[in-house]
């Protein structure tokens, strides 16, 4: 009696009863596709009224202000495609556009370099959970979160050129002549450096308070075991585990000293220009104001605008790329 034999089924056959097992392994994907999209509908229409609002009022003002940084438009008539002529301008023409980019270097260094020195030596010393240290630290974050002008005016009134200023009346009480302080073009950038400092030390000594309190106990701990004093356990343990705290102190520093607007505005347009006497405190974003809101000169305005967010992104990409290498030391 013969064997019945058996044969394989050729490729792409369906399989036995009748069923490939391909398309049921694809309308079981398309079926858990289906699925996870029903469940996530819910999730995309609460994201619609933000995205509209992003898309209205970020993204779509920005890819404008992009477009009008290559044309000549005041504003009144229909902008006019120039190229890189405002940007041309901008970079080898206009001296005051330097004057703007020397003072907010100068500015920003010294800013940054103070409140963040100052920032870690009051986190260092109110680092506590103490009622002094708690006491202390709320003291030292007021300023960060008050009116700005309202504090603008306070700084504008402490240094009047007038006999009522709090600083010539402080100074006349020693017999020192009265200074014109706001006047006095060399006295600009320190006085909006001291309120830099005096504004922004309370936010970043909170920032390296969280930091230091992260630090494990057990290095200090091993530390005093092998000897090492207060500065050494600062200089090797604590500096080098703040450093992601420090560039993020940093960065943000340097982004929020680019953008200086309202300090200048108040304090010196009842004094001069909106930079100060002699333009001794023009900066990019004053500038910016003069030329858009004042000249009226908003294609000129949008190219100094993308040309401000050139050197923030390019400054803080290498403020991250040296803590990187640092790091890898």
């Amino acid at each position: 009696m013969a064997t019945p034999t058996t044969t394989a089924p050729a490729p792409g056959a369906p399989a036995a009863g009748g069923q490939d097992l391909d398309g049921v392994r694809r309308t079981r994907s398309r079926e858990l596709r289906r699925a996870r999209l029903r469940r996530a509908m819910p999730g995309y229409a609460m994201l619609v009224p933000f995205a509209v609002l992003f898309i209205v009022f970020l993204v779509w003002p920005l890819l404008n202000s992009l477009w009008f940084a290559f044309t000549n438009y005041n504003g009144v008539k229909p902008p006019q495609w120039v190229g890189l002529d405002n940007f041309q301008r901008l970079w080898f023409e206009d001296e005051r556009f330097r004057k703007a980019i020397a003072n907010s270097f100068i500015y920003v260094v010294a800013a940054v370099t103070l409140t963040t020195v100052l920032s870690l030596v009051l986190a260092v010393a109110f680092r506590g959970t103490s009622w002094r240290d708690r006491i202390m630290r709320t003291l030292f974050f007021l300023p960060a979160v008050t009116s700005t002008i309202a504090v603008a005016l306070i700084w504008r009134w402490i240094f009047s050129v007038e006999e009522f200023g709090l600083a010539n009346t402080v100074i006349g009480w020693f017999g020192i002549e009265r200074v014109q302080w706001l006047a006095s073009p060399g006295w600009t950038i320190p006085i909006l450096v001291l309120m830099a400092v005096w504004g922004g030390c309370g936010y970043g000594m909170v920032i390296f308070v969280a930091g230091i309190n992260a630090i494990p106990e057990e290095h200090y701990e091993s530390a005093r075991l092998d000897g090492a004093n207060g500065w050494q356990q600062f200089w090797y343990i604590t500096l080098p585990q703040l450093k992601p705290v420090t560039t993020y102190v940093v960065i943000t520093g340097l982004i929020s000293a680019f953008q200086l607007f309202e300090a200048i505005y108040i304090i010196f347009r009842a004094v001069s220009s909106v930079g100060g006497v002699q333009d001794s405190g023009l900066m990019l974003v004053p500038y910016l104001y003069d030329m858009g809101f004042t000249k009226f000169q908003l294609g000129y305005a949008s190219a100094i605008a993308w040309t401000l967010f050139i050197i923030i992104f390019v400054v803080s990409m290498i403020q991250i790329r040296v803590t990187r290498a640092l790091k890898e030391l």
